[in-house]
């Protein structure tokens, strides 16, 4: 008989509660093994009880969800984490979760107590179960140890003679985490823009940009319509809008947004992001699939290397899910597979 995943339900609602307990608990696969009260509570039966997940109110009393990830993360073994919150009024709090470690996060889609609660119910069993499948991250290393540019890549990754003009960049799930790892590693004179797809919650990718500007020696910004990509210029796509690299009326390197293609399964799509930069920089575009769920990227990737261009996949070993950079990889489009820690370094070599 298969094991079924252990979870803890951790939330200061006692609706949410109920209404999370029965969701998970309606699903074969899944046994819920307690519920906590707070953030106090929560760490009590996170090591009584070794969950495989929790799912995790983020405002708490006694300690905050934020209180109880930075907890978790001198354990051993901690249990994976699956943010349950509120959408764009707790969507600061959401980045910070995500940065912290959460695997995911689920929305709540009311603050009532009403059964529309029931609503998050098959994206809250789909997380968890994904969450559960997931390796430990690994984390994020300290802004005073950013790279000053002169480490070494990996021997298989070679500098060609052709500059490289643009840094695209997608990730998705546990990507918030690993982009972040990337970026603050880069040094303020960064010679080139960088473009970066996430898939993430409406309301979040402005938040998570304004964090990483704080964190980061480089300027990052929420992509904008026509915003000039300059060196050193992080845009991240919004959510539910694609990003592409054009060129303006100057033939400067700009962002251009659009809801097109419609039939896109992500929105922003990793693919249109990339297959832009190929259009557009031919062999001097460079691109970087991390951690992710499915194949986003893989047309993309195909469209930058049919074009002369680069592509670096995150290692097996360091992705919270291993699909997007391995269907890049296992259709022989990847230059290299690096780790994450290592991510940086390499992509400064290879410029």
């Amino acid at each position: 008989m298969t094991r079924r995943t252990r979870v803890l339900v951790a939330d200061d609602s006692a609706f949410a509660r109920k209404v999370l307990r029965q969701t998970l608990a309606a699903d074969a696969r899944i046994d819920v093994v307690d519920i906590a009260r707070d953030g106090l509570d929560a760490l009590e039966k996170i090591a009584a009880l070794q969950p495989d997940v929790v799912t995790l109110d983020l405002v708490m009393p006694q300690l905050d969800g934020l209180g109880v990830l930075e907890a978790i993360r001198t354990m051993p073994s901690p249990p994976r984490v699956v943010v349950v919150t509120m959408s764009d009024a707790d969507s600061a709090l959401g980045v910070a979760a995500l940065r912290a470690g959460a695997f995911d996060v689920v929305h709540k889609p009311t603050a009532l107590a009403t059964d529309r609660l029931y609503e998050l119910g098959d994206e809250l069993v789909h997380k968890v179960l994904l969450a559960a499948s997931a390796p430990s991250p690994v984390p994020a290393a300290p802004s005073s140890q950013r790279s000053t540019g002169d480490a070494p890549a990996p021997e298989s990754i070679a500098p060609t003679p052709t500059r490289t003009s643009v840094l695209v960049i997608g990730a998705s799930t546990g990507g918030p985490r690993a982009v972040a790892q990337v970026l603050t590693r880069f040094p303020s004179d960064m010679p080139i823009p960088i473009a970066v797809v996430l898939h993430m919650p409406a309301g979040y990718t402005d938040a998570y940009a304004r964090r990483l500007d704080g964190d980061c020696a480089l300027e990052v910004l929420e992509a904008k319509e026509g915003m000039t990509l300059e060196a050193g210029r992080v845009v991240v796509a919004r959510a539910g809008i694609h990003l592409r690299v054009e060129r303006n009326a100057a033939g400067a390197l700009a962002a251009a947004l659009d809801v097109k293609p419609v039939e896109a399964l992500h929105r922003p799509s990793v693919d249109t992001l990339f297959e832009s930069a190929a259009r557009v920089l031919k062999d001097r575009a460079l691109a970087v699939v991390l951690t992710g769920m499915g194949e986003d990227g893989l047309h993309g990737a195909r469209a930058i290397r049919a074009a002369g261009g680069r592509v670096l996949v995150e290692h097996a070993s360091t992705c919270v899910v291993h699909g997007m950079p391995r269907a890049v990889a296992a259709n022989g489009l990847a230059n290299a597979e690096v780790p994450l820690e290592e991510m940086a370094a390499a992509i400064l070599a290879a410029l």
